[in-house]
């Protein structure tokens, strides 16, 4: 593991008790002293303070577009992008099944880390320290979201476009799955009636994959 110390100044915030920082880079496979209640608290957090700060930027934006912009914030991609910037995969503590699959590189756990640190912040600091630095984490990423309308995932999108037209909704369905437990990859079909057309793609999780399977529809449908 890297030294923490350096992780430190990286957030701009030294721990008082770093055995805290530890915990809060310990994933469960290391053992019972893992960063998960503190991951559980800071994503509480971490979802408050990024909705208050849409509500006061975006005064023009109403409940549904602000869960958008909010969404587009707290997701896992998001999350593990903050985490590369910080290089926290160099600092994680891991059982050693899992460092050799490759956990300190997996967006799932680097996103978790994310949320279990800002957790042990507001533990040792409070509100004011923890928010701070959330929003020392994600720079301007606030500020220079595009308009919410723009983050609509393909789904929604396909959804409403058929809606548009009068026409029957997609049919999403898994088609196959390979992989260990950690590895997975979800092939799934998405099926129009009308037109008919069906269109598969494969991804790490169902999700992932009924989205991409959408957004090759919605690029065939455009190309019609």
């Amino acid at each position: 593991m890297a030294n923490i110390q350096t992780l430190q100044v990286k957030l701009d915030y030294h721990f008082k008790d770093e055995q805290l920082l530890t915990e809060a880079l310990s994933h469960r496979s290391s053992g019972s002293c893992n960063y998960e209640r503190l991951e559980f608290l800071g994503d509480g957090f971490l979802n408050f303070t990024i909705a208050t700060e849409l509500f006061h930027q975006r005064p023009d934006q109403d409940e549904g577009a602000l869960s958008r912009l909010r969404a587009s914030l707290v997701r896992e991609s998001t999350l593990a992008e903050i985490a590369r910037e910080l290089n926290l995969g160099d600092y994680l503590v891991m059982g050693v099944g899992e460092l050799r699959s490759g956990g300190f590189k997996r967006d799932s756990i680097l996103s978790d880390v994310v949320e279990s640190i800002v957790g042990a912040v507001f533990i040792e600091a409070g509100y004011e320290r923890a928010r701070l630095l959330v929003l020392r984490l994600y720079g301007n990423r606030v500020a220079e979201l595009p308009p919410s309308a723009q983050l609509k995932d393909p789904k929604t999108l396909l959804q409403e476009q058929l809606q548009a037209k009068g026409l029957e909704r997609p049919d999403y369905k898994v088609i196959d799955t390979k992989g260990k437990s950690h590895e997975m990859a979800f092939t799934v079909i998405c099926t129009l009636l009308e037109p008919p057309i069906a269109i598969s793609a494969t991804a790490s999780s169902k999700r992932r994959a009924e989205q991409a399977s959408a957004r090759l529809m919605l690029d065939k449908i455009d190309a019609l």
